[in-house]
């Protein structure tokens, strides 16, 4: 049995009531949890001799809007160009069912040299999700980065403010109903002198068509999967 079969196999026992589901893929496992649990089982998984997952290495947002939707139905790049990129063609319905947005976490035990990826699905407008800055002070500006870029409220955190964004920015960019244009655009204007905001005058174009794979021609043969439904 594999080092991350034998964790996989630990967390199943240690949580069995909380693991909503796990999945072993490209040599990394990851387990989904339910949120209103995140903060005991992180503090479990740093602690507990059998996981010592002492270090964070990265936390992010993750938004599930256009999930399973592609643009166009291709199997390879059109030779055409890009004169029907100013129109979408979107036919797939969204079968998403859980909520649109997650946050995930990235933990390495240097102890046993193990590593997991943790999953909650959160929900409501703001989400809202424990913050672990007082399990893992890197998480910080992780969390931070997450708010801004998501809108995703962490809840305890100690100084939770935008990071990478200009003072008063209106939205959060990494949302999918956000335009990848943005809302306003940035010029100098001679007369007064300053820089001023005006509304974008970009035309909206999707220059590179996202397309959903479905022959399995990018999974390597002999992945295991290591998975319970609750």
């Amino acid at each position: 049995m594999s080092t991350i079969q034998t964790l996989s196999e630990q967390l199943q026992q240690r949580f069995t009531d909380v693991i909503s589901s796990s999945l072993i893929a490209y040599d990394e496992l990851t387990v989904e949890i339910p949120v209103q649990s995140l903060h005991k089982i992180c503090v479990a998984l740093r602690d507990e001799s059998s996981f010592q997952f002492n270090q964070l290495i990265s936390v992010c947002g993750v938004d599930y809007l256009t999930y399973g939707i592609s643009e166009w139905e291709t199997e390879s790049a059109t030779i055409t160009g890009f004169s029907r990129a100013t129109d979408k063609n979107i036919e797939n319905p969204n079968q998403w069912t859980k909520p649109r947005f997650a946050v995930v976490y990235h933990l390495l035990s240097l102890t046993h040299n193990h590593r997991v990826c943790l999953r909650a699905f959160v929900e409501g407008e703001p989400p809202i999700i424990d913050s672990v800055v007082d399990i893992w002070p890197a998480a910080n500006w992780f969390e931070r980065e997450a708010f801004d870029l998501y809108g995703i409220i962490f809840q305890g955190h100690p100084d939770l403010r935008r990071i990478l964004t200009d003072y008063g920015f209106m939205g959060h960019p990494f949302r999918k109903d956000f335009p990848l244009i943005g809302h306003v655009e940035l010029r100098y204007d001679a007369q007064l002198q300053r820089c001023v905001y005006e509304p974008v005058s970009i035309q909206p174009r999707t220059l590179v068509p996202k397309v959903i794979r479905k022959d399995g021609r990018y999974v390597r043969p002999g992945l295991g999967t290591d998975s319970k439904q609750s």
